[in-house]
């Protein structure tokens, strides 16, 4: 929703508000983890479920306002024009008209922030210490440090870790195209 307010709405302090949210684009995980676990530990969410999702979320929302206003600017301001001529609401024009063929767009930005969280590996390193709240790829790295000889396990075990993103992109694979080349130049 933040990317359709920025792409199609204007309000004063449009553009800082934005620059504010690509901050979060901006700052790499490795530069916020020491006082993140600091103010998650003050709020007694270290080693939960919290403790990896709100970053996670928090990271990706800036990608995702980045990603769809990005896709609400080049929309066609035509059909938007006329959904509010015929009365429509901002809600409106967001769900029935934007939306549908923003599919590809959306797929692929759900794809994006799927791998990256999947792949997420310092943050549920720091904020996780039980062994039931690891992710897969935590687990896969105290799983090498276990079996050090056992090179065929750590193969089964990538392969393993790996399979739900191969899977979901198997899957997704048409609309993640068809949004990447959204935006491509066309005659």
């Amino acid at each position: 929703m933040s990317g359709y307010a920025f792409g199609t709405m204007r309000f004063r302090g449009r553009t800082a508000l934005f620059y504010l949210f690509m901050l979060g684009i901006m700052m790499p995980s490795e530069a916020v983890a020491v006082p993140l676990y600091f103010d998650l530990r003050s709020l007694g969410l270290i080693d939960t479920f919290w403790s990896i999702t709100l970053p996670q979320v928090a990271m990706s929302v800036a990608f995702g306002t980045f990603w769809m206003r990005a896709y609400f600017l080049t929309s066609n301001r035509a059909i938007v024009e006329a959904a509010r001529i015929d009365g429509a609401s901002s809600w409106r024009v967001l769900w029935q008209v934007l939306l549908p063929p923003a599919r590809p767009a959306i797929v692929t930005l759900t794809l994006l922030v799927f791998m990256w969280t999947w792949n997420e590996f310092l943050i549920p390193l720091i904020m996780v210490t039980s062994e039931s709240l690891r992710t897969a790829p935590l687990g896969l790295a105290f799983f090498q440090g276990q079996y050090t000889s056992g090179f065929t396990l750590l193969a089964a075990g990538s392969v393993i870790v790996a399979t739900p993103v191969v899977i979901f992109y198997l899957f997704l694979q048409r609309h993640f195209v068809r949004g990447l080349l959204q935006g491509a130049v066309r005659e």
